[in-house]
């Protein structure tokens, strides 16, 4: 940890815009005035941008507009100047074809609001699952000293007498129906207990390991992943955080000074420990090229290959969110990779201080939850990369949710062209398939779908669900929600859409997959493997006009992140001249 506070004070970037008096500011101080703002909130102190991505048809964060209020208190205290900014906020429940195809835009849109408005700093209001990478990759690229708030999970859900997480039980109790062991209406009566409170989903999907990971990376402040939406700790939170982002940008703390490759390496761990998301892996990618890290898919393997997921939440384990915050939060995580020699402990974070010295005095309330590492869910939790002729650039699955019968197996291809060719033939009982199969599910990947729909986790055959089989090796070049569970090989790299070797697998063909030895062979020479891609034509969907064309032409593998090629390398990029 080598941050040296700016000098304060000291004129600010939005000084530029509302200090003096030439015609130019006194149009932009005028125009703002017209909200009832008095004259001596202009005299430089900093303007705190809450970037906000409440939507009412973004359930996850439906609340967030309270959350603002208190953000504001929290500047006005600290003597900032609080502005709100609503931006794009992609939602997972609501957004076609996939939310993931947004979170560029989303990326790239606000930006350009950082870059073009009067913001010293920002406060990233986030929660659902998109939202939270989208803004972050926004605070890399513009540098602007930024902090992390999320909206936190929902409460527990409950349906007679069972405890139910958001997504976890959608997955399973759509199986139990269809292998007849649920009815219809029962699954119906369930849906409202699924989502009883606002919040994001309390099982350890994308959203809450995404808010680990903005928390494991040092951009939000300690403890603030865990706590639940309607808890008022989570106010609590957001108040202190507007007031710590003013004193950030007078010390012109930014996300390069916390986002370096230790704590990358730090979030890494972290996932694994937790039984975190795979959406992780893109994100953490993603944001990496932002700032200007190198992170590669082998830093996941290598720096999560040896962490126990000692988090005992669904959908690896059995309890949920709130639980993971009674006993302690994120910060007991962190204190236990740092007693085990796994966690860069002067990783600088937005307090201003280093990541122990945050967390090296926590207590664990509950050891059944945060397990002891001797009775981990798994003594290898991290995010395996496979590799191999069937993904040279590598495909990833999630140990602690997988079957650990399954992760040496071999099995017969059964193949569906996209999810349209998988929906119309995945209930006929025609199909030829059974438990030993190996589920193949191409054009999903970034370029496929378009977007890389979380389509992964492909439902079982109702024959073979009818035989009380549950799981089954399932590969694709799709994403998972961290919501769901299974021996689910995702990401696979090249995608189908590119030309990958996953374009060319036919019914029939046999894979080998080895988990323990991170390889995925698809069993043809490397000669029939060369006759088939020369043959091979595309049969995916390619959009001709607008933000789908501009995605799918300019878009990378999920490999590095899935971002468009054009928007790394332009970190602290500051606007042009303004035209008036």
């Amino acid at each position: 940890m080598s941050f040296k506070p700016a000098p304060w004070p000291r004129k600010l970037r939005s000084t530029h815009w509302y200090s003096g008096n030439s015609r130019d500011t006194i149009y932009h101080r005028g125009w703002l005035k017209n909200q009832g703002y008095p004259s001596d909130l202009f005299d430089g102190r900093p303007i705190i941008g809450i970037l906000n991505t409440w939507s009412e048809l973004t359930p996850c964060n439906g609340h967030l507009r309270e959350l603002a209020e208190k953000v504001k208190a929290g500047i006005w205290e600290a003597g900032g100047f609080p502005v709100e900014v609503p931006v794009f906020s992609a939602s997972e429940n609501t957004f076609r074809p996939t939310a993931m195809m947004f979170r560029n835009l989303a990326a790239m849109s606000i930006e350009e609001q950082m870059r073009g408005q009067p913001i010293d700093g920002a406060v990233l209001l986030v929660g659902c699952d998109k939202t939270t990478p989208s803004l972050m990759m926004a605070a890399a690229s513009t540098d602007i000293p930024s902090i992390v708030v999320t909206g936190g999970p929902m409460l527990n859900g409950h349906f007679r007498g069972e405890q139910i997480g958001s997504g976890t039980a959608l997955w399973r109790f759509s199986e139990a129906v269809k292998a007849g062991e649920m009815t219809q209406d029962d699954f119906l009566e369930a849906e409202q207990a699924m989502s009883r409170s606002s919040g994001t989903c309390n099982t350890m999907g994308t959203a809450s390991s995404m808010a680990s990971m903005a928390e494991a990376l040092g951009m939000a402040l300690s403890g603030n992943a865990a706590i639940p939406a309607v808890d008022s700790r989570r106010r609590v939170m957001a108040q202190l955080s507007g007031r710590r982002i003013v004193q950030m940008v007078k010390d012109d703390l930014k996300p390069s000074d916390i986002m370096t490759k230790q704590a990358f390496e730090n979030a890494i761990r972290t996932n694994a420990a937790i039984g975190g998301s795979t959406n992780a892996v893109i994100h953490l990618l993603a944001i990496a090229g932002r700032v200007g890290v190198d992170l590669t898919l082998d830093d996941w393997d290598r720096c999560g290959r040896d962490i126990p997921t000692i988090v005992n939440l669904m959908p690896s384990g059995k309890y949920l969110m709130e639980e993971f915050f009674y006993a302690g939060g994120l910060p007991v995580v962190l204190k236990r990779l740092g007693e085990s020699g796994h966690l860069h402990k002067d990783a600088l974070t937005v307090s201003g201080e280093g990541i122990w010295e945050e967390v090296k005095d926590v207590v664990n309330y509950n050891e059944d939850v945060v397990l002891p590492a001797d009775k981990a869910l798994t003594q290898s939790g991290g995010i395996v990369v496979l590799k191999g002729n069937l993904a040279p650039n590598g495909a990833v699955l999630k140990p602690s949710a997988a079957s650990p019968h399954l992760l040496k197996h071999r099995g017969r291809a059964v193949v569906f062209e996209g999810i349209d060719d998988y929906k119309a033939k995945i209930n006929d009982d025609a199909l030829d398939i059974d438990e030993t199969c190996i589920m193949v599910l191409k054009n999903c990947g970034p370029k496929g779908y378009p977007g890389m729909a979380e389509v992964g986790n492909m439902g079982l055959p109702p024959k073979v669900l009818k035989k009380g089989i549950t799981d089954m090796v399932r590969i694709s070049d799709a994403r998972m929600s961290g919501t769901a569970y299974g021996t689910v090989i995702l990401h696979t790299s090249p995608e189908a859409a590119a030309k990958g070797p996953l374009a060319i697998v036919r019914n029939g063909d046999f894979i080998e997959v080895d988990v323990e030895a991170r390889k995925m062979h698809l069993e043809i020479s490397d000669e029939e493997m060369a006759v088939r891609l020369a043959e091979w034509m595309p049969n995916h969907d390619k959009p001709e006009s607008g933000y789908a064309w501009l995605h799918q032409q300019h878009v990378e593998g999920a490999d590095t992140g899935a971002d468009l090629d054009f928007l790394k390398g332009c970190r602290g990029r500051e606007v042009g001249k303004e035209a008036h």
